[in-house]
């Protein structure tokens, strides 16, 4: 198994969207990519922890390969507003990638430049590629939020 990170706005819709991909074994929702040690949703909320919303990806390998995963990601968001997803604003719905090896950089790199020369994008992209760090899991009550509430997605679907 292999781990992925990526942040993308609002935590629970980019779960949802991993979710539906054959091949994960496992998504949580956390926080990455701050200064602050265990920091609560309250905290990140604060837009002062540094974190940004996160969602963590146990994958199989055999079953998706990593760039499957990045098509998702930049399919699920618009990775051309910084600090922002919607209606929701501060540095903690930013659009990243945190990359847990030299393998993920380089596929990352590449596939923003391939996303920024394709001209689907009508702005200039602005996601971080950026080394994973710790991740701190979300509380219990963010975790799979969508499936505990039989709610639809809130964000766009790949």
């Amino acid at each position: 198994m292999e781990i992925a990170t990526f942040a993308a706005g609002c935590f629970w819709g980019v779960e949802d969207a991993f979710r539906q991909v054959a091949g994960v074994v496992e998504t949580a929702v956390g926080y990455t990519g701050g200064d602050w040690e265990n920091p609560t949703y309250e905290d990140v909320c604060s837009d002062k922890t540094g974190h940004a919303e996160a969602v963590q990806v146990v994958f199989d390998p055999a079953k998706v390969t990593y760039d499957a995963l990045l098509d998702v990601f930049w399919s699920c968001h618009d990775p051309t507003t910084p600090n922002r997803q919607g209606p929701d604003v501060g540095s903690q719905y930013r659009s990243a990638i945190f990359h847990h090896d030299d393998a993920q950089r380089q596929a990352a790199v590449a596939s923003k430049q391939r996303l920024a020369k394709s001209g689907r994008q009508s702005r200039p992209i602005v996601t971080e590629i950026v080394p994973a760090g710790v991740f701190y899991r979300a509380e219990e009550y963010h975790q799979q939020y969508f499936a505990k509430h039989g709610m639809a997605a809130c964000h766009r679907r790949p």
